[in-house]
């Protein structure tokens, strides 16, 4: 956080509207409600800076253009499994070949074998408000296959008015004024990665930036 946070408040922040948590409006409020709140506290999760390389002879800076963040949550060592969360690109690079590649490389990361350079995971999930079609759609691009969806899996946070799934809570709820969530879950799995998934993935990563 002390190399990225405030670099990343100086590019637009991405939509917060079918997000659990924000909008931030300070990178200090983003790191208490987030990173401190939820990253460090858990040994399975861990928030990744995203760079835009291409943009390196633009910015002067070889590391290139500061893009927005991505998240390996929920990691389990015993089960060999996680779910790439808190996808946030903004505006600037969405429609780009940002989100792909970042989301590839981490595919790649927790699917390929230790011998590849991977940690050999068996499975990946992959989470979204089903208001979140943008995301859905990355996530089936990129080999997912849409598994449910988990009715009232989230209790958003008290004011969010947005992102909810429409539906009255019930007299006597003990969180009157915090809307529910539901939860579309995708997955991806280590034979559906060797069968056709990274092939899928590494010929997304292959084409020309836009």
């Amino acid at each position: 956080p002390s190399k990225h946070l405030d670099a990343l408040f100086t590019i637009p922040s991405p939509s917060y509207d079918c997000l659990r948590w924000g909008p931030f409006v300070t990178s200090n409020q983003f790191n208490t409600t987030l990173i401190e709140g939820r990253i460090q506290p858990s040994q399975g999760c861990v928030l990744f800076a995203i760079y835009d390389k291409t943009k390196a002879s633009e910015t002067g800076n070889p590391d290139g253009s500061l893009a927005g963040v991505i998240g390996l949550c929920d990691t389990s060592i015993a089960h060999l499994r996680a779910e790439v969360a808190c996808v946030m690109i903004s505006p600037l690079f969405q429609r780009t070949h940002v989100t792909t590649n970042a989301v590839g490389l981490l595919l790649h990361y927790a699917l390929d074998l230790p011998s590849e350079g991977g940690l050999g995971l068996r499975r990946m999930t992959w989470k979204a408000n089903p208001l979140n079609a943008a995301s859905i759609k990355v996530a089936e691009r990129m080999g997912f296959v849409k598994e449910g969806i988990l009715r009232w899996d989230r209790v958003l946070p008290d004011g969010k008015d947005s992102g909810g799934n429409g539906r009255d809570r019930r007299t006597g709820d003990p969180r009157p004024d915090a809307l529910g969530r539901d939860t579309v879950v995708l997955g991806l799995c280590w034979d559906e990665w060797e069968d056709f998934a990274r092939v899928r993935v590494d010929e997304a990563m292959a084409r020309p930036a836009a």
